[in-house]
């Protein structure tokens, strides 16, 4: 892999694990009973608005990305967001890391180091 292959990736993974991080802050910081006042205020939250934007430029980055790699290599490459986003839900969320999570994690990543490798 080139060096632009890889900035592509790392900086698509950037947006992918910024937009999930922004999409739980909306979720969290808007009130719990999900009727029109939670749609209401869901629409003019900051957060919701830096999800989206990080997503479209994801998408942007993620066509970028296809245009050098074969789909079944860059699925697999993809899927590293699931590792950042589960060390940052741990940190700012205090979402439990359970043993199973861990081994998850563990074998995504090995499975990532290989298909880049390879």
């Amino acid at each position: 892999m080139t060096i632009l292959i890889i900035l592509l990736w790392l900086a698509n993974l950037c947006c992918d694990t910024i937009g999930q991080i922004a999409f739980k802050y909306a979720a969290i910081s808007s009130h719990h009973r999900i009727d029109f006042d939670y749609w209401r205020i869901l629409l003019f939250n900051r957060w919701l608005w830096l999800g989206i934007t990080s997503y479209a430029i994801g998408f942007l980055l993620w066509i970028a990305f296809l245009s050098y790699i074969p789909l079944s290599q860059a699925i697999l490459l993809g899927s590293a967001n699931i590792i950042t986003i589960m060390i940052f839900g741990h940190i700012l969320f205090k979402e439990k890391l359970t043993f199973f999570r861990v081994l998850g994690v563990g074998l995504i990543t090995a499975g990532v180091i290989i298909v880049g490798i390879g």
